[in-house]
Order: structure tokens, then C-alpha cells, then sequence
């Protein structure tokens, strides 16, 4: 048996609150994550079209990578040969793997879960995998990340009978997950699950904090229920989370999902949102988000968002911009995702500034009041429901 010193290599830090939004440090071993944080999402041990170079000079602190599909290929295996994770990408940061449940239970007519684990085929290959709690853990510590995830159970969020069943499994898998655990340099997190039930949520939470882990994910949220929900489920849920350990909302990253997760007490997000959205010509502004595809931008000499300091907007116009996109070029999609990203990293530093001046509610009242959502939004968020629906939410491909 392992004596669990993680905690004296993770340590979280409050400085600061303002209401139940907080800000802190979490301290790892390839440095510390300020949070709130938002984390890019690289599925494939990287962030679609930038560089680990330029993902710094936004200012990423934390990146996800996912543990399902590096696991299929190039394999756990040869990264770790490669000398891990870090080294294979060339992040010298933080970096996040979650254990691959989501990916698995989204291949809903592909697997076959029991108490042991689940048995699922490759969507590359049709080829048969089995995941057990105790794989998942070795895949992580072959991949070599800070943060590692315990394997869970997701479910349908309004499937009280399913959540009241996965929640046993989830919570049977932690404590294997955390007997399994032999490296002491990645923090490992519990995942909490319950759909959209407070019982269900204040059961697992209560649970998974007597297992003692240094930080608590939020798992089964954005997956299906409606914003009204997800809110509702958090305001039960935060106030019996241990308020001494970081808590990360897992596949959460719209900037008013981060704004009114942030005012209940989370500290983490990841999202493929914004590098997605970018990808189709979808720019984040703070009047809501543009399609640059659109043709009232052919001769617009603006930047995407006047006064932003990114390198798209210091040096491109919107009519550029929609010109790549419309002919096909690369470049189109590398700019446009450096800007939703230095929006998405900027927000972070304004939510902390305001926590700290004692300013978020006023703040973030003002941001969500000009923060629209045009028609076309609305009607992606529709399409981004329908999809988590089928199974690939906000923590699949980046």
C-alpha cells in the first residue's frame, strides 16, 4: 500500500472571495494555476492550430489533454518513452488528463459497462477495449499529467434510476482509482455525479470528501439539462464541497457558464468552445460572438473586437479575416483561435481582478447585460445540446 504524500506537492491557496467566488493558487509541480482558470482543450496532446509557444504568450496556465484518445493512439505507451506527456507536447505547464470515461460512455451502442469496468470498441478501428478503474489509473501515470481524473460513470442527467445506480459505480471506481494510485506527483481528482438530483449530488460529495482527495470535479453537467438546471444543481452542490480543495467544473467554458459558475465557488473549467467555434468562424466578442462567414463583414476594416490586444486584432481586419476563411486558408483558423483564446484568458484576469477588488457581482452583471447571444448562437448552443445528447459534449475533440 501507497502512503498518499500528493498533498504536500499540491497545495491549494485562498486569497481572496467575493461572496462564493473565489480566488486562489494551486500549486503543482510544473508550476502554479491561478484560478479561476480556464484551461484550453488539446485532445490530441495539442491545442488545434496554435503552438505550445504561442499558448504561453496568451497565457495559458493549464491545458487538458485527453487520456481516450491518447490511449487509442499513439498509445500511453510510447509517450511515456518519449519521456512523458510534458516533454512529448513541449508544455513545461500544468496539464490536465481526464481518466477517458466521458469518451467511453459516449459510445453509447459501442460498450458494455459492469462493477468491474467497461468494454468498449475504438471509434477509429471497431478494435475492443476494456477500461477498469485500475487501467485508467495506469494509462494517467504513463502519461505523466499534474491533474488526473478517477474514472467515473456518466449518465443522463435526468435519469434518477440510472444516476442512483452509476453513482454506487462511481463511487466504488474512486476508491479503487485512489487504491491504485502509485505516483505521488499527479494530483488525483474525485469526480462528483448525480445528475441533476441534490440528493444524489450531496451524497457523492459527501462521499468522495471522506476519500480525501486533493481536488473535486464536477462531472454530468452540460450534458443535455438546461442552463436553468446545471444552475440549480450548483447552488445545491457547492456549499458541501471542501472549500480547501480546488473544484473543477468539467466541460463547462461559455463565457456566462464561466461567469455564473465562478459567483457559486468553482475554480476550474476546460471547454473545446472556443477553439471549436473558432475553427467555423466564430469569434468571441464582449457584445457576444460573430460569424465572420457572414457578408456585412466582405469590406469591415475593423479588428474582430475594437481595443483588443490580441495579435489577430493588432494586426487583421474582419474583411482579412472573412477572406481566409471564405478561400480555405489555415491561416484563418490560427488566427481566429488565438483570438478566442486571449478572450477566453483575458476574462480569467478580469474575474479574478474584480474577486479581489470585492467588484465580481457588479461585474458580472455588467458583462452578461452586453453579452448577447445573436441567432446564430443560439442556434449552435442548440446544435452543441444535440450533440452532448449523442455523446460528444465539450470534452471531445478540441
Amino acid at each position: 500500500m501507497t502512503i498518499d504524500k500528493s498533498h504536500d506537492l499540491f497545495r491549494f491557496e485562498l486569497e481572496a472571495t467575493d461572496g462564493a467566488a473565489r480566488v486562489g493558487t494551486f500549486y503543482t509541480p510544473h508550476g502554479p494555476i491561478h484560478t479561476p482558470c480556464f484551461a484550453p482543450v488539446g485532445t490530441q496532446a495539442t491545442v488545434k492550430t496554435v503552438t505550445p509557444h504561442e499558448l504561453e504568450e496568451l497565457g495559458a496556465e493549464l491545458i487538458l489533454a485527453n487520456t481516450y484518445h491518447l490511449y487509442l493512439r499513439p498509445g500511453a505507451e510510447l509517450i511515456a518513452r518519449m519521456g512523458g506527456l510534458h516533454k512529448f507536447m513541449s508544455w513545461d505547464h500544468p496539464i490536465l488528463t481526464d481518466s477517458g470515461g466521458f469518451q467511453v460512455f459516449s459510445l453509447a451502442h459501442m460498450r458494455q459497462v459492469d462493477d468491474d469496468g467497461v468494454t468498449f470498441r475504438s471509434h477509429i478501428d471497431g478494435s475492443e477495449h476494456r477500461f477498469t478503474p485500475e487501467l485508467a489509473m495506469h494509462i494517467q501515470e504513463l502519461l505523466g499529467a499534474d491533474i488526473i481524473m478517477a474514472l467515473d460513470e456518466c449518465t443522463d442527467p435526468k435519469d434518477r434510476a440510472y444516476n442512483e445506480m452509476a453513482l454506487r459505480r462511481t463511487h466504488a471506481w474512486a476508491e479503487r482509482c485512489k487504491a491504485a494510485q502509485q505516483r505521488q506527483d499527479q494530483a488525483l481528482f474525485g469526480i462528483v455525479q448525480g445528475g441533476i438530483f441534490p440528493d444524489l449530488r450531496a451524497e457523492s460529495a459527501r462521499f468522495l470528501a471522506a476519500l480525501d482527495f486533493p481536488g473535486y470535479a464536477i462531472g454530468g453537467l452540460s450534458v443535455g439539462e438546461t442552463k436553468a438546471e446545471m444552475y440549480a444543481t450548483l447552488d445545491a452542490l457547492m456549499p458541501l464541497m471542501p472549500a480547501d480543495r480546488p473544484r473543477y467544473l468539467m466541460g463547462v467554458g461559455t463565457p456566462e457558464d464561466i461567469l455564473e459558475s465562478v459567483a457559486r465557488g468553482v475554480d476550474l473549467f476546460d471547454c473545446v468552445l472556443p477553439t471549436r467555434v473558432a475553427r467555423n468562424g466564430g469569434l468571441l466578442t464582449r457584445h457576444g460572438r460573430i460569424n465572420l462567414r457572414n457578408t456585412r463583414f466582405a469590406e469591415d476594416p475593423s479588428p474582430i473586437e475594437p481595443g483588443c490586444t490580441c495579435y489577430t486584432c493588432q494586426h487583421f481586419s474582419r474583411a482579412y479575416l472573412r477572406h481566409l476563411f471564405k478561400a480555405g486558408e489555415v491561416l484563418a483558423l490560427r488566427l481566429a483561435t488565438i483570438h478566442n483564446l486571449h478572450f477566453m484568458l483575458r476574462l480569467m484576469e478580469e474575474i479574478r481582478f474584480h474577486i479581489r477588488a470585492g467588484t465580481f457581482p457588479q461585474f458580472k452583471e455588467e458583462f452578461l447585460a452586453t453579452y448577447s447571444l445573436p441567432n446564430q448562437t443560439i442556434r449552435h448552443a442548440q446544435m452543441e445540446r444535440r450533440r452532448a445528447a449523442r455523446g460528444w459534449d465539450n470534452r471531445g475533440q478540441g
